[in-house]
């Protein structure tokens, strides 16, 4: 455990517990200035810190996590250990403080959490970049497009600390299970990485006895071919091991209440700050540029596979072709004015009416015209999938570098693969992250923007 390696990280941990306790309780003496009842706050702050941090994994934090979910973490115990304290006062009401004296505890407690945590996360970052420590050895069992990519990541990525020693090629049975067995223990690899699709059962076997005998970690690439590659959820019917192609976290009811009103929140501003007054001057505009309707309307799938009329300032001259042939670089369909509106993404701006209606998200996998929907249905693997929440505004796919014209097979692929990664793993954090990303795309000014 305490290899010349330099990792400590079991040290970590407790150090985490015992600064977050230390922090919540020494701020409780200096800003509730409790007196009579101090010993049992102090209990009741300890239980239910380490009882809460348990349920929602506050200290799951490893050197793979993303900041992102650092921070959703954080600020899911704020909103947790907020609550506490108003029924800890609830209760307790003998010596309840001002409201201003909890507001201004809870922030600082968080606040010095917040800094030591994420200082702890990003000097173990630096420590494995600049010096080399806190490094975990591996090698890769299997040589394929998927192992070679953990690879480059691994070495494109040193503040992770894992560096790839070895990969060995099990194609032609080239490599035994012995030879594996022996590299490890000769070269003190801490980590073993296994292709299923390159290891048949029996050397799967082995090498995971192997593994479990002689205290090494060992993690598997799943075969490209296989349901392997779904996010799979493991559940118990009674003491038989069920699997799920995957979960949807958008599913939970308490999930599509805060993003309902997340998007209820954006959608609003955005037509009482600008839509209010953008609309009556872009009308005028729109109309002096060239004869047609202010408003481009063109139907949609969204939700369920189910059509909808989708809304956008009409950047076109009219034409028959508007529902068939998507946009292409110097479209000649394309108005004056339309180019600017395009250019700016501000022709998408009435989609926030898609918004209140509940037709759409502000975040979700772009919808496509009917017509190109049907094809790609029949034609993508997996497109049907992006149907299992609302269509969005913008996506993960679109700050990702696919937005706009579907140029080839390829932007299709991808943008699915980013909307099926973004189903799987929604966040209300990830959703403003997007928002942020295309906020900054559209005033940097994006290439496929046209």
């Amino acid at each position: 455990m305490f290899s010349s390696l330099g990792r400590y990280s079991v040290f970590i941990r407790p150090l985490l517990y015992i600064t977050d306790l230390a922090i919540v309780l020494l701020l409780a003496v200096f800003f509730l200035q409790l007196q009579n009842d101090i010993l049992v706050f102090f209990l009741f702050i300890i239980i239910s810190w380490v009882v809460t941090t348990m349920s929602i994994g506050f200290y799951e934090v490893y050197r793979f996590t993303p900041l992102i979910k650092i921070v959703y973490l954080l600020i899911k115990q704020l909103i947790i250990f907020t609550v506490l304290i108003f029924s800890f006062f609830g209760f307790f009401n003998d010596e309840r403080p001002e409201l201003e004296q909890v507001l201004i505890y809870v922030s600082l407690s968080f606040l010095g959490i917040t800094l030591f945590k994420i200082g702890i996360f990003n000097l173990l970052k630096k420590y494995r970049t600049l010096l080399g420590k806190n490094v975990k050895r591996v090698i890769i069992l299997g040589q394929n497009s998927k192992t070679l990519r953990l690879k480059r990541f691994f070495d494109k990525n040193p503040a992770y600390g894992y560096k790839t020693i070895e990969i060995f090629n099990f194609r032609n049975d080239e490599t035994s299970i012995d030879e594996i067995v022996d590299y490890v223990k000769n070269n003190n690899i801490d980590e073993i990485y296994c292709s299923i699709s390159e290891l048949d059962n029996k050397k799967t076997a082995r090498i995971i006895d192997f593994a479990e005998n002689n205290l090494k970690i060992i993690k598997f690439l799943p075969d490209n071919k296989e349901i392997f590659t779904k996010k799979l959820q493991y559940q118990y019917y009674g003491i038989t091991p069920i699997l799920s192609l995957r979960t949807i976290p958008l599913e939970s009811a308490l999930n599509q209440l805060l993003k309902r009103f997340l998007d209820i929140f954006v959608s609003l501003f955005v037509v009482v700050a600008l839509l209010s007054w953008l609309i009556p001057l872009l009308a005028i505009i729109i109309k002096l540029d060239s004869k047609g309707p202010v408003f481009f309307r063109q139907r949609r799938n969204g939700l369920d596979y189910e059509e909808f009329y989708c809304y956008k300032f009409r950047s076109m001259y009219p034409n028959k072709d508007a529902d068939i042939h998507q946009i292409k670089k110097c479209d000649e369909r394309v108005t004056k004015i339309g180019k600017f509106l395009r250019k700016t993404s501000i022709d998408e701006l009435p989609q926030f009416f898609n918004v209140l209606i509940g037709d759409m998200s502000v975040v979700g996998p772009r919808p496509h015209m009917v017509s190109h929907t049907h094809i790609y249905a029949s034609s993508i693997d997996k497109f049907m999938v992006r149907h299992l929440i609302k269509p969005g505004i913008t996506g993960l796919a679109q700050v990702s570098g696919y937005r706009g014209e579907v140029e080839n097979d390829n932007d299709i692929v991808n943008r699915v693969r980013f909307d099926i990664f973004y189903l799987e793993n929604w966040s209300i954090l990830m959703d403003l992250r997007i928002m942020a990303k295309t906020i900054v795309n559209t005033l940097k000014g994006d290439a496929k923007a046209y």
